[in-house]
């Protein structure tokens, strides 16, 4: 017995060496960690439980079959992250670059299969050169059985990929199909076809960093959703994150306890909007003074600036939160803004998490580069994302809610189940001095009658009484009192019981 002991623990050695001492020196070399030291600094410790630790490659071609490492180049098991149920997969570039395998790609697809079957979240750390050459198509099935695992497992369990190094060609689209990648700035890249095919093809020089890497993504392409400064700001934030989700769409997300009372005011909510309805605020102040503790977690921060979407709680729950961004185009909805947020009321609406809706949007952005890019396919992902969702919706208009943005807004007529306003709410098909200059053509000479038609209109118009009239808003309540409304309306929509007609699936506008 001892001999077999002896032999495994040299098995074990072999497999937590990787691909030896040199090669580990150059990871740290890079500025990054090695798929087991992140492990350890992602999951609870003594929490990981390995799988598949001594599966080794089947190749035999260009001399790969004298180089066998146990693991092939990938750490997969389960462990916990703050006493929950997570499974992972690390992708060890110390070992064959990282390189996929087929047998790589069936440990990927084993704790895939897993976590299905239990309700637990899937995270992925990837660090990988791609398709393993000397596994020829091989490699490509191992990539496709990886896929359609993302596929299937959309919408049931959370997915989320951590981008630590390489990712490149066919790699980049197993990351593309799970709910949230992040990305580390420096050290991690993302692309399709990299800069010496772009050159040969295109004739364009790029480097890496510009065609793929983590600001290129996080605020010009909008394929990542955050990026970090280095592995372990990475990590730590990752745990921080997946506080926020449920395990499953199954359950709900986890409640956590908070010293901010329930029923508390905050005064100063009352003069966030400025007089002269042209100047901008910020609606980030608006939501840290709503939620509990003041933390929020900001999906997408440098990307379509003009809305903000994210994870916070108000009562030790956790809420999606919407809201567009005076500070950036007036708030105005854009492609990229109504692509970012569908994306993230689906995500919410999958996994049970209720969504709090913040308004203020004068329209959809004008201009032949919104036209002919599209809009309004774009903008009707986000019009169907908010009808089709089920979970409790609370919406708040602040300020401007006009034409169909305001429709589009989480509005009472794509079932909002409880509709905010603050008094000072403008309602309305469009601000007043465009309205009135369509209405009252003939006297546009008269600058002292369109300015009488224009504050005609305001009154009228331009406050929140005449929705509220209508039962298209349930109350118009002062804002200090925002946080404890929004508190009420949620505790109130707990048990909200609501479906959609049977169908295969729908045909979002995509």
């Amino acid at each position: 017995m001892d001999n077999i002991l002896d032999r495994l623990d040299e098995k074990r050695n072999a497999a937590r060496t990787g691909g030896g001492a040199a090669r580990i020196e150059a990871q740290h070399r890079r500025g990054k960690l090695t798929a087991r030291e992140r492990l350890e600094l992602l999951l609870d410790p003594h929490s990981f439980e390995e799988w598949d630790m001594f599966v080794e490659h089947r190749s035999h071609d260009f001399g790969i079959d004298r180089h066998r490492i146990p693991g092939d180049g990938v750490v997969t098991g389960y462990g916990t992250i703050n006493g929950r149920l997570v499974f992972v997969f690390s992708q060890d570039f110390t070992v064959f670059g990282g390189s996929l395998s087929e047998a790589h790609a069936e440990k990927i697809c084993k704790i895939m299969d897993q976590a299905m079957n239990v309700g637990a979240p899937v995270i992925g750390l990837n660090d990988s050169g791609g398709a393993r050459i000397q596994d020829g198509v091989a490699s490509l099935a191992g990539y496709a059985e990886v896929f359609e695992r993302n596929v299937l497992a959309s919408g049931v369990i959370p997915q989320i990929s951590m981008i630590m190094g390489p990712c490149a060609g066919g790699a980049v689209y197993s990351p593309a199909m799970t709910d949230f990648i992040f990305m580390v700035q420096d050290t991690s890249y993302m692309f399709v076809t990299g800069p010496e095919v772009v050159r040969t093809v295109t004739h364009e020089t790029v480097t890496q960093e510009e065609l793929g890497g983590a600001q290129t993504h996080t605020a010009r392409s909008g394929v990542a959703d955050r990026a970090f400064a280095n592995d372990v700001e990475a990590l730590l934030e990752l745990r921080r994150f997946i506080d926020f989700l449920p395990s499953s769409n199954r359950g709900e997300p986890r409640s956590w306890p908070t010293a901010d009372p329930i029923d508390r005011t905050e005064p100063s909510l009352d003069t966030l909007i400025p007089e002269n309805p042209n100047r901008p605020y910020d609606i980030k102040e608006l939501i840290l003074k709503v939620v509990d503790e003041g933390d929020f977690f900001e999906i997408q921060p440098d990307f379509a600036r003009n809305i903000v979407v994210g994870f916070a709680r108000i009562a030790g729950s956790t809420i999606g939160i919407v809201a567009n961004q005076p500070m950036v185009l007036a708030g105005c909805l854009d492609i990229d803004s109504s692509r970012k947020a569908a994306r993230f009321v689906r995500f919410c609406d999958c996994f049970n998490i209720p969504i709090v809706t913040f308004v203020d949007v004068p329209g959809f952005l004008p201009g032949t580069a919104q036209e002919y890019g599209g809009i309004i396919k774009h903008g009707a992902k986000l019009l169907f994302a908010f009808a089709e969702a089920t979970v409790p919706k609370v919406t708040l208009i602040t300020r401007k809610a006009y034409g169909g943005a305001y429709d589009v807004m989480s509005s009472k007529h794509l079932r909002g189940d409880v509709n905010f306003a603050w008094p000072s709410a403008e309602i309305a098909v469009m601000g007043p001095k465009g309205a009135v200059e369509i209405i009252f053509r003939a006297d546009l000479g008269d600058t002292a009658k369109i300015e009488a038609r224009a504050q005609e209109y305001r009154e009228k118009f331009a406050n929140p009484f005449v929705a509220a009239s209508r039962g298209f808003i349930d109350d118009v309540i002062p804002p200090r009192d925002t946080s404890r409304r929004i508190a009420r309306a949620l505790h109130m929509l707990r048990g909200k019981k609501l479906t959609n007609p049977p169908k295969k699936h729908d045909n979002i506008p995509l």
